[in-house]
């Protein structure tokens, strides 16, 4: 393979697998307040009126500190984790059973969710 070649090949990859940046946080904001305030709370504190009773209690999204490593790729916290959680629920990665899956949403709510989560971090 010529190196022209690869490299329009390895440059077509980065550029597939980079976010496309269109993600809308305003937007992912419905989903949260409809899917998430009841625990995580309004501001993302994790102390939401379900939230209060659960233990250990929903995770604070102002501290942005995600411990799943969903994808298992060795860097917990990525998008891509944080896509496998919502979907999946946090059960099947040693989270709180109580964390629901949310499969309904589709790619663009998520990645919406996901920027929205990441603005709450203070």
């Amino acid at each position: 393979m010529s190196r022209t070649i690869f490299a329009l090949l390895a440059g077509a990859l980065v550029f597939l697998s980079a976010p496309s940046g269109t993600a809308d946080a305003g937007a992912g904001k419905g989903n949260y307040d409809a899917l998430c305030a009841s625990c995580h709370g309004t501001t993302g504190k994790g102390d939401g009126p379900v939230g209060k009773s659960i233990t250990p209690p929903p995770r604070d999204f102002e501290v942005g500190d995600y411990k799943f490593d969903a994808d298992k790729n060795g860097t917990p916290g990525e998008d891509a984790d944080l896509k496998l959680v919502i979907k999946n629920g946090a059960m099947p990665y040693g989270g709180n059973p109580v964390m629901m899956a949310w499969d309904h949403l589709g790619e663009a709510d998520l990645d919406n969710l996901i920027a929205y989560l990441r603005s709450l971090k203070k």
